[in-house]
């Protein structure tokens, strides 16, 4: 089976390593950093420090290679499409300005190329994919058919990300952390409530369990338990319990254990309670 194209249409918006010109409407040109603001729609959320480091210092030997990708949004400045990494990059190597491709460009094809391109480099861990899929879908009312047309991705492996959203932040933070996989997050998402959920996520932390072994942990969380029935212990004094009902009007329980007991009498309003005191006071 022929596999689909990631993002389709992205090449001829960043002509990395195409040997591809851009037209004259395209031509590359020099910004200040100052004057491009980041991308809002930007899926990916954590960048490597060590890895911004090692590109800096490639760019202040080669400069950069590839322009970044910039929309206008007027009085002189503009917003990043793609190229975030390069954009922090080339600021942390003290460039003034950077090479730029200027494109016209909606906010729902900013949000779909800055998602493709992360894609393509596989930049994003799952919980940044499953919420850029998500916000496409709320934000700007993709169905999961649609994204799965433009991201180039089956639209059964849409349906699944998008779900991650639905965990609790504790277990979407080990999600990002790769502490557990998305096979894992899968499992957790067939139980019910988050406190099972949570449980099952440290559980599969703790004792490094293999997505075979949450499955099995989750098929035993998720069987119901038995009920225990309540052991029912005779009366020690029913005969004073029943006189002490009749003279207090309420229930009581005599308690016994080895060194002596209790006298339990139960009220159920403040009113009562008055009345029971008056009574014993006497």
């Amino acid at each position: 089976m022929e596999k689909k194209a990631l993002g389709r249409g992205l090449d001829a918006l960043l002509p990395e390593g195409s040997g591809k010109v851009p037209s004259s409407a395209e031509e590359i040109q020099h910004l200040n950093v100052d004057q491009i603001l980041p991308n809002r729609y930007q899926p990916r959320q954590q960048f490597i420090p060590e890895e911004t480091s090692e590109l800096s210092d490639s760019i202040k030997k080669n400069g950069i290679l590839q322009p970044v990708l910039v929309r206008r949004k007027g009085d002189g400045v503009f917003e990043l499409i793609a190229g975030e990494r390069r954009l922090r990059a080339a600021k942390q190597a003290g460039l003034p300005t950077v090479p730029v491709i200027i494109r016209n460009a909606s906010d729902e094809q900013t949000m779909e190329l800055a998602l493709v391109e992360n894609l393509q480099r596989k930049d994003l861990n799952p919980m940044e994919e499953a919420r850029g899929f998500h916000r496409m879908m709320k934000e700007f009312g993709y169905s999961q058919d649609t994204i799965a047309q433009r991201i180039g991705k089956d639209r059964s492996t849409i349906a699944n990300m998008t779900r991650l959203v639905n965990l609790p932040p504790e277990i979407q933070g080990l999600v990002e952390s790769g502490d557990i996989t998305t096979g894992h997050a899968k499992v957790i998402l067939g139980l019910h409530g988050p406190d099972t959920q949570i449980r099952l996520a440290r559980q599969i932390v703790q004792g490094r369990l293999s997505v075979r072994q949450a499955e099995q942990e989750a098929t035993r969380a998720a069987r119901p338990r038995k009920a225990r029935r309540p052991v029912r212990i005779p009366a020690a004094y029913p005969d004073l319990e029943e006189r002490l009902r009749r003279r207090l009007g309420t229930r009581v329980n005599i308690v016994k254990n080895r060194r002596g007991g209790k006298i339990v009498v139960e009220y159920f309003s403040t009113e009562e309670l008055d009345r029971l005191v008056e009574i014993l006071l006497e």
